[in-house]
């Protein structure tokens, strides 16, 4: 079977994406991988507020930043269901969207990532790039990018 990822940051433009996505895998009988990336809950470790004797607040804060990344793949299996799609939904937990993003559709076996274009205007996207140039630049995978 087919398999697609979907990667999604929540936003209006991720959505688009996705509607778009769910038309492309319903066309070819495709399984939808649904994912977002949370950032790892490290930053307060380095100054002091959480010790290695102290990790149960790290582990609080990752399962809220989970719970919050489930919230926003919810939207796909809602709009899955509704087109009659196998799909299964992840939250990863990388401080580096692009890698969990190859990360997770190699895991998965995936065919092919689909995913909006989040360019940064002027200097921004000069300094940081967007997690679209950097999953096309380092994926072997095929990437569809939508605007």
């Amino acid at each position: 079977m087919y398999k697609i990822l979907l990667p999604t940051d929540g936003s209006d433009l991720s959505q688009k994406a996705i509607q778009q996505g769910m038309m492309f895998a319903k066309a070819l009988s495709a399984k939808l991988i649904g994912l977002h990336v949370v950032p790892e809950f490290h930053t307060a470790m380095r100054y002091g507020y959480v010790t290695p004797s102290r990790p149960t607040i790290k582990k609080v804060a990752e399962e809220e930043l989970r719970a919050k990344g489930r919230q926003v793949v919810a939207s796909i299996e809602e709009e899955a269901k509704r087109a009659g799609l196998e799909c299964e939904c992840v939250v990863g937990l990388n401080d580096s969207i692009h890698e969990e993003i190859i990360r997770t559709a190699e895991k998965e076996n995936c065919d092919l990532i689909i995913m909006a274009s989040h360019g940064h205007a002027g200097i921004t996207g000069l300094l940081l790039g967007s997690e679209t140039a950097k999953v096309l630049t380092h994926t072997k995978l095929p990437v569809l990018v939508l605007r």
